[in-house]
């Protein structure tokens, strides 16, 4: 059992930034594909960035490539997304995502979701 906990939502002008984390339970988490995902009001959730195991393979959805990066340490179990150049269409809830894999980064199949974290960016 994974459970994740996000950090770091909050309120943010356009063209700012922000830096969200998650952190992770349990002594597995180097074995888990981790990524971010996000739900805008009124709409369906969406992909973000992923993360494999080692950190070594990065993925984007093409609305934040050269915006957002997304980072692991694996000694604090914990995973961050660094989102500059906020739009107000960045807004929504960011969930993390956990997928055992050691050979992916898309997350087609996710394991553990965590409970969310608001980003709001005011234009």
């Amino acid at each position: 059992q994974v459970q994740l906990v996000e950090s770091g939502g909050g309120l943010v002008q356009a063209g700012g930034s922000l830096r969200l984390s998650c952190a992770a339970s349990g002594r597995t988490f180097s074995r888990y594909a981790m990524g971010w995902f996000r739900q805008a009001p009124g709409k369906e959730r969406e992909f973000v960035a992923a993360i494999n195991w080692s950190g070594g393979a990065t993925h984007y959805a093409d609305s934040v490539k050269g915006r957002f990066t997304i980072s692991r340490d694996n000694a604090k179990n914990t995973v961050y997304l660094q989102m500059n150049s906020l739009k107000p269409e960045d807004t929504g809830v960011y969930y993390c995502a956990a997928q055992r894999s050691l050979t992916s980064v898309v997350l087609t199949n996710v394991d553990y979701w965590g409970q969310g974290t608001q980003v709001t960016v005011s234009s």
